[in-house]
């Protein structure tokens, strides 16, 4: 099979284009690098079968070209994280927006499947838990500026969705429960690789709030393998499914877990949110997601655990 991954230097990206490697596959990237690297896919380049576009999506012949020589697109690219979606809200809409729009027009003129990455924000603040693919989702207000990405990636599904109903393109939308794994950023707002960072480093692990908050890690190379095989699945055309781990801990809690497995002698700090993100910063308190509907088409599901999934990253960190 042909994949396009379009965010394909970015952490999540790069995992999945060496897994489909692996896998036999050959594998074209779309990446303008805003967030990702090329030391990320620096390993990957000497393999024929993958190919690298140092370009944005909005290149629309670019795309148009590489959608036509792929068998499935596999779209990542958008604005991730808390810090850049608060600091960046116009790229952030515009961004997933507009640019799943200009890949679903694509993909849709010869009909390739469309695997569109979607969130566990878009849930916002429902307190219906675990989280269901056919729940509600509770969003707040336009004024608070938490709830920019989540609505930009719901809006991604209505539209993803509007295409297979309206005009039979096939598509499959997944939403990601905190991935984590090695080559991921803490720059963005991403809790696990700031702690790991600074536990290896000395510095005071800082946790936003005051770490009750609880939230469910998977580690990327389970994701993968998993996308992969829901690529492969035809039954998962025109369907949303959640992707992660059930295993649910508070932050707080992590930062102790991360202190214990780097060995750090680091201080924990709790800053307020609003002392990071602004006054008008909104928090979720639990994200756990329901994962039947998956684990009834594929009969998978996340198995490495939280402190497996740390010694790996604090390992990983250590080397660099």
């Amino acid at each position: 099979m042909r994949y396009l991954i379009t965010g394909g230097a970015g952490f999540i990206g790069s995992h999945l284009s060496e897994h489909l490697l692996k896998l036999g596959n050959e594998v074209f990237i779309i990446d303008d690098l805003s967030t990702g690297s090329i030391e990320n896919i620096e390993h990957l380049r000497e393999d024929k079968r993958f190919h690298v576009y140092i370009d944005s999506i909005t290149n629309v012949r670019l795309l148009a070209e590489v959608v036509d020589r792929c068998d499935t697109v596999m779209h990542l690219a958008a604005a991730v994280g808390v810090q850049l979606v608060i600091d960046n809200p116009i790229k952030t809409i515009h961004t997933n927006v507009a640019g799943t729009e200009l890949v679903l027009r694509q993909a849709n003129k010869k009909k390739k499947k469309v695997m569109i990455a979607s969130t566990s924000e878009v849930y916002g603040k429902s307190s219906k838990v675990p989280f269901g693919e056919e729940d509600d989702l509770v969003l707040g207000p336009p004024t608070k500026g938490r709830w920019r990405y989540a609505c930009s990636k719901a809006l991604d599904e209505f539209l993803a969705l509007a295409y297979w109903y309206e005009k039979k393109l096939p598509v499959v939308i997944f939403r990601l429960f905190n991935t984590v794994g090695p080559r991921q950023t803490g720059r963005y707002g991403m809790v696990l690789p700031r702690l790991i960072k600074q536990a290896v480093s000395g510095s005071p692990l800082t946790v936003y709030g005051d770490g009750k908050q609880t939230r469910c890690f998977t580690y990327v190379d389970e994701v993968c393998n998993i996308l992969a095989k829901l690529a492969e699945n035809e039954k998962a055309i025109g369907e949303i499914y959640n992707i992660g781990s059930q295993d649910e801990i508070s932050i707080d809690e992590l930062a102790q877990k991360v202190k214990a497995v780097a060995a750090s002698n680091s201080a924990i700090q709790y800053i307020p949110f609003e002392q990071v993100y602004g006054k008008d910063f909104e928090d979720f308190p639990r994200r756990v997601p329901d994962t039947r509907k998956i684990y009834e088409l594929l009969g998978i599901r996340p198995q490495m655990t939280i402190d497996e999934i740390l010694q790996r990253m604090i390992e990983f960190t250590a080397r660099e």
